[in-house]
């Protein structure tokens, strides 16, 4: 990775008024935000989705941030912090619109920090659980925990801490994602639980040292805890619970919801209900649901976004016209059975049966082999499971 590269995801992450998915954009038509910070600001008026207001953010805020300096300031308080282009960033989570410019992370658990290249479910719910959601909450992360899943939840009250100490207490590994700065626990009462997750787990926010747990910040967070996994599981949840802007996003990102039935007469539990009735897959069981959470395949270990030439980690230059490789995706290698369901998928949408039919390769085989391949970003899953290349 070129070092210069990550100063400017933490300069463009400070110039006020120009977000996550606006910087995304800059960087897809750039390359580089090294680069496109010594463009003229009329330069990215031709990017798609850069308005006019955000224009005017750049031209106002991009003079007053030397980017440099910003960076060396930055590290007194913020030491340990990822930005999309290295590879221990979360994979998944470069899939997004809007990944975060820069996560912050605490702890020290390699496991959980290189990329999460476990399969990482998350389980979220109400503050205030009943009995019923806390007993299949602790035993659902516990068993997934032990089964090598890595947890992900917000370290809020109830759900969410009944994730991290099922898990922790199963030996697993989990991650907590907050709504604020790495200097504080919040809840105050989860101060013994986020020291416990730092030592054996991760901790990760995209709000820098001291940043206050503003109600505004929780709808971003939950937007990282749905991208960086592959399903999520709400346990409970009343018709307004936070929980439900978690299954949203899980919608919008493709990924896979699971939902904890309980009686309609359970007010904790009406928006579960209602998530159901949308079609959310439901938990059964502890067999069941392991049965379905199984055929999530793990994610290879990313490889370096930038390869070394000679020894010196270098950014490479972009190909020309056609052979340009963007550089968010991961280089893969492929086992002969994906190249294979691969070379069967082109430009126009195939359905799955079709594929199936012509790999000659059973239903289930083929199925993580184009989960595999998408997580891969090679391809795309449509309306109808129909499959076409990216």
């Amino acid at each position: 990775m070129n070092d210069n590269e990550k100063i400017y995801w933490l300069a463009w992450s400070k110039v006020k008024g120009v977000g996550a998915s606006s910087i995304k954009k800059i960087y897809d038509h750039f390359g580089s935000l090294e680069v496109a910070w010594s463009k003229n600001p009329k330069e990215f008026a031709c990017i798609p989705g850069i308005s006019q207001k955000i224009l005017n953010s750049i031209s106002e805020g991009k003079p007053k941030i030397n980017p440099e300096k910003l960076y060396r300031e930055h590290l007194k308080k913020n030491p340990k912090f990822l930005t999309p282009v290295e590879q221990q960033y979360p994979q998944l989570l470069l899939e997004i619109p809007s990944p975060p410019p820069v996560l912050y992370y605490q702890g020290e658990n390699k496991a959980c920090l290189y990329g999460l290249s476990c399969p990482a479910i998350a389980i979220v719910g109400t503050r205030s659980p009943s009995e019923h959601g806390k007993r299949w909450t602790y035993n659902v992360s516990k068993v997934l925990g032990q089964k090598g899943f890595t947890i992900v939840s917000g370290m809020a009250e109830g759900i969410d801490s009944c994730a991290h100490r099922g898990c922790l207490d199963g030996g697993g590994k989990t991650v907590a994602v907050l709504g604020n700065g790495l200097d504080r626990a919040y809840p105050r009462s989860n101060e013994r639980l986020m020291a416990e997750i730092a030592a054996k787990g991760l901790i990760l926010t995209e709000y820098e040292w001291g940043s206050p747990p503003e109600k505004g910040n929780f709808p971003s967070r939950n937007r990282i805890i749905a991208g960086m996994c592959r399903a999520v599981l709400i346990m409970e949840a009343p018709e307004k619970s936070g929980a439900l802007i978690t299954a949203h996003y899980a919608n919008e990102f493709n990924r896979d919801v699971y939902v904890l039935p309980n009686s309609p007469e359970e007010p904790k539990a009406k928006g579960c209900l209602t998530l159901i009735h949308k079609g959310a897959e439901v938990i059964v069981g502890l067999e069941e649901l392991l049965a379905s959470l199984g055929a999530i395949p793990q994610i290879p270990p990313q490889l370096p976004l930038f390869p070394p030439e000679n020894g010196n980690p270098q950014r490479e230059k972009p190909r020309e016209a056609n052979d340009y490789v963007h550089p968010l995706t991961p280089t893969v290698s492929l086992n002969p059975k994906e190249e294979q369901v691969y070379s069967i998928i082109q430009e126009d949408p195939l359905p799955l049966d079709l594929i199936v039919q012509k790999s000659g390769l059973e239903v289930g085989e083929v199925s993580s082999i184009l989960l595999q391949l998408e997580l891969a970003g090679l391809i795309s899953q449509l309306p109808g499971m129909m499959y076409c290349r990216c």
